[in-house]
């Protein structure tokens, strides 16, 4: 990809070790920042395996975001039924954010789901994540509900964002 300041590169495919490298960010990061416990990372997992058996290049599409050789982010357009998209793992290491990055990513996510012609578009996300929120907000995202669940092994509250262009 074009994008390249300050040794940050960003690529659209999958290289072997991809894949672990996206369930250990998320595991460190939200296990740091979050308290998340260990769960959420094994869900991560689970989910990624879910997501290669279902890969199509022309329909899916990965951001991998790099620095100095290492995956310091990363995001993912996963197609659904009936003409959707699921956005999915975006995740920027603590010390890439605040440089425009993430505004970035996520116009590619949308510039993609556009050319795709796409209809709707749907996230899952946790409260407390209030950066990356108002960044979906911002983008046409709009809350739809919320719910208490334990799918982690701990009390979290899980919202649903949805973006529609019918």
């Amino acid at each position: 990809m074009e994008f390249q300041a300050n040794q940050i590169s960003i690529r659209n495919y999958l290289k072997a070790g991809d894949l672990g490298q996206v369930a250990f960010l998320h595991g460190k990061i939200y296990g740091e920042e979050h308290g998340f416990p260990i769960g959420f990372e094994a869900y991560v997992m689970k989910s990624l395996v879910e997501f290669y058996h279902d890969y199509n290049p022309e329909l899916d599409r990965v951001w991998v975001v790099e620095s100095g050789g290492r995956m310091v982010g990363f995001l993912l357009l996963m197609h659904r039924s009936n003409n959707q998209a699921q956005l999915r793992y975006f995740i920027l290491e603590k010390e890439f954010r605040g440089l425009g990055l993430g505004k970035k990513l996520m116009q590619e996510w949308m510039d993609f789901f556009n050319e795709k012609h796409y209809q709707e578009a749907y996230l899952y996300t946790t409260s407390g994540l209030d950066p990356a929120v108002s960044l979906y907000e911002r983008n046409g995202f709009v809350r739809i509900s919320e719910e208490m669940t334990e799918n982690f092994g701990f009390p979290m509250l899980e919202v649903l964002y949805r973006l529609n262009t019918k």
